[in-house]
């Protein structure tokens, strides 16, 4: 009961959280109909959540803007990219124009496309600021406070910061005081956001590159603010570069609202492995026993029956051979559908196991690992195991190899995981094809635990398979095929 409580509140919880969202949120079908949308979706299009689930997006969308989305929508559902975004004009219901920025991702189950994921945040007034800025640079303090955006710059030939009013209020700093030296500035994000911030800093002041990351601030009461940071080379009359300069814009509660949605897939997950479980346990505790001593009783049965003849003895052999064969398949099947092994022996004995099978039934599997940290954080085995199940999956049918190799290292930035074989492989323009060998499971799970998948091949030349995941904390999983990157994160 108290379970079915917990279950029932943390329901709640999200129901809440997707009505008082201040972005709109809507469920779609692969189709574009609206299924269920939210309080701040309808007041941002002046429609009633009854008017909207009986419409598509482009009947309130602006014609100009309305072909774009569509194209990509029409990616989406070929599964040729994960996710999307972009800004477009809406119509408002009383014919008024709204900016909205727009973000899709699509929830895939082993059927293919299931619902689509909207997140729809009202950039009008962001669109207006941008016109008013170009009028009036005498009116940017006004204007950033109603953007949540904050701008900066930094001199580094004299080490000298400038920062506007709304990044002191986005910081928690004290205006009066000057803002801290870029040395101090460690002290004002969580670590992770910190090194790829000084990172990406170090290549914009080398290179000339600019940067967009999305960082977390710690502010002085120890409270925590999500933000885009933005920055670009400053340069003199000569061309030498005198520093950066850029923005820092709150997504907190854009953060919030991913964040509830992404505790929404992860439930689904979840749910699969608990049904996958439960028939496991039944067809280990139930059907294998029973298909064991159904073996037994028909040994017994030929030991029983004196004179019977040697035709007859041949086929009772064969059909205790066939119970053996179904048994040894019911016992697989219960190991792969959940890998008990997980939870008592752990990641590394477990995938022993999984390519020793492998090799016993299929091809052969060399497995290495080295420098695996003991303490890992727990949904990040089934992940990497059930990854490996797929791809050596994917070799037995498709590659032709007769070996096949799973390498598993521990270090200072995560875990690495690497299958590859030398088999058929397949050629950069298959790579749209490339979907359908499990990598929708794969990326769906890796968006779970921050990780990063690239798959490399070239006919005859075989595949390699791999991925990466942080120790905890990065913003995006990211896939890569053929060098052809598309960011699974949003």
């Amino acid at each position: 009961m108290f379970l079915e409580g917990s279950r029932q509140d943390e329901g709640k919880l999200l129901g809440y959280l997707f009505e008082e969202a201040s972005l709109g949120i809507a469920v779609e079908d692969t189709e574009g109909k609206l299924l269920l949308t939210n309080r701040a979706l309808c007041s941002m299009l002046g429609y009633s959540s009854e008017e909207l689930c009986h419409m598509s997006c482009a009947q309130f969308g602006h014609p100009e803007d309305s072909q774009v989305d569509w194209e990509l929508f029409q990616q989406l559902r070929t599964c040729a990219i994960d996710r999307y975004s972009l800004e477009k004009r809406y119509v408002n219901k009383d014919g008024t124009l709204v900016w909205g920025r727009l973000n899709v991702s699509i929830l895939r189950n082993s059927e293919g496309p299931s619902l689509v994921f909207a997140l729809l945040e009202d950039i009008t007034e962001r669109k207006r600021t941008d016109e008013a800025l170009r009028k009036s640079e005498g009116e940017l303090v006004e204007v950033q406070r109603l953007a949540g955006v904050g701008n900066w710059r930094w001199d580094t030939r004299t080490d000298t910061l400038t920062w506007s009013e709304e990044l002191y209020l986005l910081t928690g700093l004290d205006p009066k005081l000057p803002p801290p030296p870029f040395k101090e500035h460690p002290n004002l994000f969580t670590a992770e956001s910190w090194s790829r911030l000084r990172r990406a800093v170090e290549e914009a002041l080398q290179s000339g590159a600019s940067y967009e990351l999305d960082m977390e601030i710690v502010r002085p009461d120890f409270t925590t603010k999500w933000v885009i940071a933005r920055g670009e080379q400053m340069r003199d009359a000569r061309g030498q570069v005198i520093g950066l300069r850029g923005t820092v814009q709150d997504i907190t509660e854009r953060k919030r609202t991913e964040e509830a949605l992404s505790s929404v897939s992860r439930r689904l997950i979840e749910a699969q492995e608990q049904e996958r479980a439960r028939i496991a346990r039944e067809l280990h505790d139930d059907w294998s026993q029973r298909m064991a001593l159904l073996q037994i009783r028909l040994e017994q049965f030929e030991q029983d029956m004196v004179g019977l003849s040697s035709q007859a003895i041949q086929q009772l052999r064969q059909i205790a051979g066939v119970a053996a064969e179904v048994s040894s398949s019911i016992h697989n099947l219960s190991h792969q559908l959940h890998p008990s092994k997980l939870d008592t022996l752990g990641l590394v004995a477990s995938l022993e196991g999984l390519c020793r099978e492998f090799s016993q039934h299929h091809l052969q599997v060399q497995f290495v690992h080295h420098d695996i940290p003991g303490q890992i954080p727990k949904d990040v085995p089934l992940c990497l195991f059930r990854i490996v199940q797929e791809a050596l999956q994917n070799v037995v049918k498709h590659s032709r190899a007769a070996e096949a190799k799973v390498e598993l290292s521990g270090h200072s930035d995560g875990i690495d995981l690497c299958v590859s074989d030398s088999g058929a492989g397949f050629s950069p323009e298959s790579a749209q094809g490339v979907s359908g060998l499990g990598l929708v499971s794969m990326r769906e799970r890796l968006w779970l635990v921050a990780g990063q998948l690239s798959v490399e091949s070239e006919p005859l030349h075989g595949t390699q398979i791999r991925v990466r995941i942080p120790p905890r904390g990065a913003n995006n999983a990211q896939v890569t095929i053929e060098g052809k990157a598309h960011q699974a994160g949003a």
